[in-house]
């Protein structure tokens, strides 16, 4: 009984120390990104509101694009900058974490070769990262849904259930192309290439009824992204979810690659010291 009761304090232990070192390197490298700028940690909210910026002005008064969002009239400029940007945002945080984590463990050489050092949260790092500065983005958009809605009806507490799986998703594949890489250099250049494709097979920039019906299902029950964009839009630009079943759905995606990824990495690192 006693030694069950140690193995499970010296578990909680290994996971505690985990975690504050993982919450150490985010900071640090948070920190190093935007080191000896002016604007510092604001640069990624700047990056986030351009982009806001420069897709309203292509789409909504280039192209002359109109969504009817609740409270928000159709002539509205803004009205499909909202809603592409609460797309957006979630993508953004995916591909910016993904495509750092492939490069984590072949631009880190110093710590690979340290045999104490849990070489399990190189990965998580970047994805971390990311995912944080992508929250400077969710505070413009909800501000700016608060000036612009007379009565918005934001119900940010259902966030955490788009979040979790957002991050299983980026996280799985993440370890997968990190432990790729350190012996196929090629990865990140065909994941940009794969990524390009992925960003206009998901209905970002455009509404997903515009899909033809015969596609739609596939796009949505297969692409856990899509779930997760429509999602973002659901809960900040509606207050409720009204895709609960492709949420599930790609929850359950979202784990199984999430695990998969794991996998290949934990068999690819005994190897990886060799290489680098």
């Amino acid at each position: 009984m006693k030694s069950v009761v140690f193995r499970r304090q010296l578990l909680e232990s290994q996971w505690s120390i985990k975690l504050n070192l993982l919450i150490t390197l985010v900071r640090r490298d948070l920190e190093a990104r935007y080191k000896g700028s002016i604007l510092g940690n604001l640069w990624p909210l700047l990056n986030q509101l351009v982009q806001l910026l420069i897709f309203t002005y292509v789409f909504s008064i280039v192209l002359q694009v109109k969504l009817d969002i609740q409270g928000v009239a159709a002539d509205n400029k803004l009205a499909f900058g909202l809603w592409l940007f609460a797309g957006l945002l979630p993508w953004l945080a995916f591909t910016n974490g993904l495509t750092q984590a492939a490069t984590c463990v072949v631009g880190q050489p110093n710590l690979v070769k340290k045999v104490v050092f849990p070489l399990g949260l190189l990965p998580l790092v970047p994805i971390c990262s990311a995912f944080i500065e992508s929250t400077f983005g969710l505070v413009a958009l909800v501000t700016l849904i608060i000036l612009i809605v007379p009565d918005p009806s934001i119900s940010l507490w259902l966030l955490p259930l788009v979040w979790i799986p957002q991050l299983l998703l980026t996280a799985g594949l993440g370890y997968l192309s990190a432990g790729l890489t350190v012996f196929l250099r090629d990865i990140p250049q065909s994941l940009g290439v794969i990524l390009n494709l992925w960003f206009y097979a998901t209905p970002i920039v455009y509404p997903a009824f515009k899909i033809p019906e015969a596609w739609r299902v596939w796009v949505f029950w297969l692409n856990p992204i899509t779930a997760i964009a429509e999602t973002y839009r659901d809960i900040v630009l509606k207050g409720q979810i009204e895709h609960w079943g492709e949420l599930a759905t790609a929850s359950i995606v979202s784990i199984i690659i999430f695990y998969g990824g794991l996998w290949v990495y934990k068999r690819l690192r005994p190897a990886f010291a060799d290489v680098l």
